[in-house]
């Protein structure tokens, strides 16, 4: 056999092992870059505005904070999952949240054969600094099936209809706050004290009183007033007031 023939059947074999390696590597490093990809969306998301060529940052809250976010899902139109996030500063998303109805709250470890009653505060009333109107109560429904909720249906009875959150400006960021109780049977009401004010309202004498204990589930997010965004432009030359009451 000529000697040409021979390099050239010992070098094909080579060749295609270096190609091999050469691949493997490639999808090593893809795998890697997917994995960190993969790491940074579960604390940030970025997301742009194609119409505005605007970047859109969904900002995680702080390890503090994010102690009260255990198993609960809060789901808002255009926004999705606002659990533990900070509601984001782009699209008017900040001004929208005042205005939307009621968002969808799922609690996925539900029993399918207990009661629940969600609660919704915000306890930064008026400022988180001085929160002196705290517990701002925004929703409270009670007598939610297991089944329901663990799906995103609150079909309970409302004590509180759904309020939303509408920090006053210039008081930085509030928390709003939800939790989900097991309710065991209990006839849950409100006093007729209760009933007349939304402000200051006293949760844990609440809890105490139908002996509530530590929540199934519970989340909350952040937002502020949108005037008090640095992007947003007062119309006209008028600058706006800070708000009496606090939401």
């Amino acid at each position: 056999m000529p000697a040409r023939v021979c390099l050239l059947l010992i070098l094909q074999p080579l060749e295609s092992r270096g190609e091999l390696l050469q691949r493997q590597v490639s999808m090593d490093w893809t795998m890697k870059l997917a994995t960190a990809a993969l790491f940074l969306g579960l604390t940030m998301v970025v997301t742009r505005d194609e119409d505005e060529g605007d970047m859109c940052l969904y900002e995680a809250l702080s390890d503090t904070d994010a102690v009260l976010c255990k198993g609960l899902e809060v789901f808002y139109p255009e926004l999705g999952n606002i659990g533990c996030m900070f509601v984001p500063d782009c699209n008017n998303y900040r001004q929208k949240i005042t205005h939307w109805a009621e968002p969808i709250v799922k609690f996925p470890g539900a029993l399918e054969g207990a009661t629940y009653i969600l609660v919704m505060v915000d306890p930064d009333a008026p400022s988180r600094s001085s929160p002196k109107a705290q517990f701002w109560r925004h929703w409270l429904v009670t007598d939610i099936k297991g089944t329901d909720i663990k799906k995103g249906k609150l079909q309970g009875q409302e004590l509180s209809p759904y309020q939303p959150p509408s920090p006053p400006a210039q008081t930085g960021f509030h928390r709003y706050q939800f939790f989900v109780y097991l309710q065991e049977g209990k006839n849950i009401s409100l006093h007729s004290k209760e009933n007349k004010t939304r402000a200051s309202w006293k949760m844990d004498k609440f809890l105490n009183r139908f002996h509530l204990s530590e929540p199934e589930a519970s989340t909350q997010f952040m937002t502020q007033n949108y005037q008090d965004s640095p992007n947003y432009q007062t119309p006209g030359t008028g600058s706006s007031e800070p708000r009496d009451k606090p939401k």
